[in-house]
């Protein structure tokens, strides 16, 4: 415990370094979202900054979230030049609330032109400061919000903001409605788990695809996969075991409350998961988390996979959002309680993310969509592309109870008893869970599954944020008026629940009875990424996104361009990398084996005419069959990308990315993995499936 939260500037730091009076402005700043007022800014510099140089750092950044999904920085130096040829640590509280990145090199979606240059960065003081070192060099890093010259959004930071202030001021409206005198902030909650893969750093650097884009191009099938389910919670290895404690030891000095960790389904892969924390915090840990998951596996000799689906055939990786509501007084409004037919409070806000999921369910979809994404929606391990939700057995019968006029009774769990005379009954729970659902009740919680593992978490939370308190505004409108609370709070919910049962579904999600039953229901089922991109500028999407002050038109519009760009050169890097391996690396290992193949059978038969070389000759048949049709592959896909990028349009490019390069990606990689199954092991020139995946 004596290095949890050790380098985060965090509330205890706060109150030992701080003068009382600015601590408690400060502190109800961040508490109650209030305006920063800027005549505190110097006092906290200067703690800020003494804080850090004993720390050992010697510089400070303002560490921001830009449209990449990733993090940026510029580092700048506490170090100021004197007159007298020495020089001081110095760090004002204008460095501390503004800096000036270069804005024109960052996605932003036509935003500001390219010669606009000009960005801004502010503090965000409701998620703590914190030090990074690595090799020597020790940084001050205060989380920021990124913005142009002429105030447009350009990161991921400022509309989570945003969104999470809009459920604040809905959910508070409608709490006061049922007499809730004592909460002053409504807070939405996270806790995402993490699922990722390890591999030899070795192999990894012998794999340009790895390298380029995060997972294999070309790759057969090993003899053993996932099949016999025996890495599945199984025990943790050595080496991984070693990697996880210095994984986990980095992220408890940076307060990042790793809690569980465990072999996932897919062999060389693994999940952590954290414990909740606020939606704002909780975003900036996650990005921290996959920084540090990157950089302690470089140390320790692997490489760590974020990939949606690094691996062709086995399980692919996500990122399974466990989103809530909490109140500054201890009360979680997604709780259920002992019996959640007579907790009218905790079935209102039940009811409003029912009607926000079905009603908005096309945006939840296009927050979780990206080229990587497509690869494992749908598949075995994820959930489907059609969006349902998983209330479980009790939830299920209360919100049916609804629908007929009003819960009368809530289903119990009882004792589960095993059988075995040394074993203790306990207590067992009132429903069990679904891992199919792609939008689950799991308690007093809602898991969102459908969410990538290389993901910002900030856009599905900025959606479901809104969403949810587009509802709750709705709801507290009507309620407001009227003359009869109670009674018009039980019509309501009936109508919810009549109008939006559809969206409710305990069953298995794989299955292909629920893809037939869900288009009888009218729900969408989108299945890729450029079909969802469009969603994203909809009109009730710039309706609902504008009404809560989250994003204006042309900011929407400007992330629905990023998208679409990213998408292409997501898919065109691919097609580019595809071609260097094919070509340089693949088709030239075939012709050197299939040379010596033929070079062999003339040898056997000049040595010994009578002698069998059909099985040479069979092999050297089908090994010159697919290598025509790898190379007649070759010239389509580079014919493909050719007209792909020939087309204007942004979304016609991604249509035709989507439509015919990777369809010809596909048909190249077939021939390429037949191949890796004829060629001889030790002329194959790229790591296998086998040893990445095994050889840990």
């Amino acid at each position: 415990m004596d290095i949890y939260g050790m380098n985060v500037f965090n509330d205890v730091v706060m109150k030992e370094r701080l003068p009382k009076p600015i601590y408690k402005q400060l502190k109800k700043t961040i508490d109650e979202g209030l305006a920063l007022d800027p005549s505190i800014a110097d006092t906290v510099a200067n703690a800020m900054k003494d804080w850090a140089i004993e720390k050992g750092a010697t510089h400070f950044t303002h560490w921001f979230q830009p449209m990449t999904g990733v993090t940026a920085e510029k580092q700048e130096a506490f170090i100021n030049p004197q007159d007298n040829g020495k020089a001081l640590y110095e760090f004002s509280g204008k460095e501390l609330i503004k800096g000036e990145p270069d804005a024109s090199s960052f996605p932003s979606g036509g935003l500001p032109a390219t010669f606009e240059a000009r960005g801004y960065t502010a503090w965000d003081c409701t998620s703590p400061a914190f030090i990074r070192g690595y090799d020597g060099m020790t940084t001050l890093c205060i989380p920021t919000v990124f913005c142009s010259y002429t105030g447009e959004v350009l990161d991921k930071k400022t509309p989570l903001l945003k969104a999470m202030e809009a459920i604040n001021k809905q959910a508070l409206r409608v709490l006061k409605l049922f007499g809730n005198t004592t909460a002053a902030r409504v807070i939405s909650t996270i806790g995402p788990e993490q699922e990722y893969f390890l591999i030899d750093k070795d192999f990894y650097e012998k794999r340009i695809d790895l390298m380029l884009t995060g997972r294999t191009l070309f790759g057969a099938m090993p003899p053993k996969g996932q099949e016999m389910e025996d890495h599945y919670f199984g025990s943790i290895k050595e080496r991984i075991g070693g990697f996880m404690n210095e994984f986990n030891t980095e992220l408890w000095k940076l307060g990042i409350s790793a809690r569980t960790q465990h072999n996932e389904v897919a062999p060389a892969q693994y999940e952590i998961a954290p414990i909740f924390s606020t939606t704002n915090v909780g975003t900036d840990h996650n990005q921290l988390l996959m920084d540090t998951l990157k950089r302690v596996a470089s140390r320790r000799d692997f490489a760590c996979l974020l990939h949606e689906k690094p691996f062709a055939g086995v399980n692919g990786s996500g990122k399974h959002l466990n989103w809530s509501l909490a109140t500054n007084d201890g009360q979680n409004l997604l709780e259920p309680g002992s019996t959640p037919h007579e907790n009218a409070q905790f079935l209102t806000f039940l009811c409003a993310v029912i009607k926000a999921v079905d009603e908005y369910a096309n945006l939840l979809r296009v927050s979780c969509a990206n080229a990587g994404n497509d690869h494992r929606l749908g598949a075995n391990e994820a959930p489907p592309a059609i969006i349902s939700i998983f209330l479980g057995e009790q939830l299920a019968d209360i919100f049916e109870q609804l629908a007929n006029g009003g819960p009368k009774s809530s289903r119990q769990g009882g004792e589960m008893t095993i059988g075995v005379t040394t074993l203790p009954p306990f207590p067992k729970d009132a429903t069990d869970r679904n891992r199919t659902s792609p939008f689950a009740f799991t308690g007093n919680k809602f898991e969102f599954r459908m969410v990538g593992s290389s993901f910002s978490i900030s856009g599905p939370c900025i959606v479901l944020n809104t969403v949810v308190a587009e509802i709750l505004s709705q709801m507290a409108d009507r309620l407001e008026k009227a003359t009869d609370f109670k009674k018009e709070l039980q019509v309501m919910l009936k109508e919810i629940a009549n109008n939006h049962k559809r969206i409710v579904f305990n069953g298995n999600n794989y299955s292909q009875d629920w893809v037939e039953e869900a288009a009888k229901r009218g729900l969408p089922n989108i299945s890729s990424s450029v079909e969802a991109f469009p969603e994203l500028i909809s009109e009730a999407a710039e309706k609902v996104f504008a009404k809560h002050n989250i994003f204006n038109k042309t900011e929407l519009h400007s992330r629905y361009e990023i998208f679409v760009e990213q998408y292409c050169k997501t898919i065109n890097i691919e097609a580019m990398t595809m071609l260097n391996m094919a070509n340089r690396q693949i088709l030239p290992a075939a012709v050197k084996y299939s040379t010596e193949l033929a070079g062999s059978i003339s040898a056997v038969k000049s040595a010994v005419s009578s002698c069998d070389v059909s099985a040479q000759e069979k092999t050297l048949q089908e090994l010159s069959k697919m290598m025509s049709s790898f190379k007649s592959g070759i010239k389509a896909l580079e014919v493909h990308a050719g007209k792909a990028n020939d087309i204007e349009d942004q979304y016609e490019r991604s249509v035709y990315y989507h439509d015919y390069v990777v369809p010809a990606m596909q048909a190249l990689r077939k021939d390429g993995d037949g191949m890796e199954t004829i060629i001889d092991d030790l002329l194959w020139p790229l790591p296998t499936y086998a040893e990445m995946l095994f050889m840990l």
